[in-house]
């Protein structure tokens, strides 16, 4: 049995998923939908999952999940910068897993590596493929303020929380050891990528 680390996770599940043309955590993947499957993995390792969704009014996905703390945006489509603060206000613990709704082979022993990884840091933000995985990575709790402050000098880019708050930048090399093919990180923006995900999976 995986054990449960001291830390909570996160789900941003609000976006617009405008390039995919459908909501993308609601895509069936092994029966389910994506945001579901990610919740049951998340749960493996982390006690406390909050999801940060659409306003109701914007949101057609149900989150039906038991003991899934569910926060609304007061404002849909405002972005991940926002959508991490609330999420980050909401969890119990001081540390927290951030990721997105569209990763459906995310590998929740790979994220409670990263959190381990922390250490003293307020973040701990993967790199793969030379860019920052600001929704793949660990936060204190703290880091709500700095992306609060981002987010009132008009800043909208997520990946500038790795500039703002003292940051542990996780290099490929070290995740390779953890994660060979890189599939945890594997992030769904079209059909073609839905559909290599589900091969990737053993569904297709």
């Amino acid at each position: 049995m995986s054990l449960i680390v001291a830390a909570s996770a996160i789900v941003l599940a609000g976006g617009r998923s405008s390039r995919m043309g459908q909501p993308k955590a609601a895509l069936d993947f092994g029966g389910v939908p994506i945001l579901t499957r990610i919740i049951c993995e998340l749960k493996r390792r982390f006690a406390e999952i909050v999801v940060v969704a659409a306003p109701e009014s914007e949101d057609s996905l149900q989150i039906d999940l038991p003991a899934i703390k569910v926060i609304r945006d007061e404002t849909a489509y405002q972005g991940p910068l926002d959508a991490l603060r609330r999420g980050l206000d909401a969890v119990s613990n001081e540390i927290a897993f951030a990721c997105s709704c569209d990763l459906p082979l995310l590998d929740s022993d790979v994220a409670a590596a990263i959190v381990a990884m922390l250490g003293d840091f307020d973040a701990a933000i993967p790199i793969v493929g030379e860019k920052l995985q600001p929704l793949h990575a660990a936060y204190r709790k703290r880091c709500a303020s700095a992306l609060a402050a981002l987010a009132a000098r008009g800043e909208s880019r997520l990946g500038a929380i790795a500039d703002a708050v003292n940051t542990r930048r996780i290099f490929e090399n070290d995740l390779l050891v953890l994660d060979p093919q890189l599939n945890s990180f594997f992030n769904l923006n079209t059909l073609d990528d839905y559909q290599r995900a589900l091969k990737i999976a053993g569904l297709a």
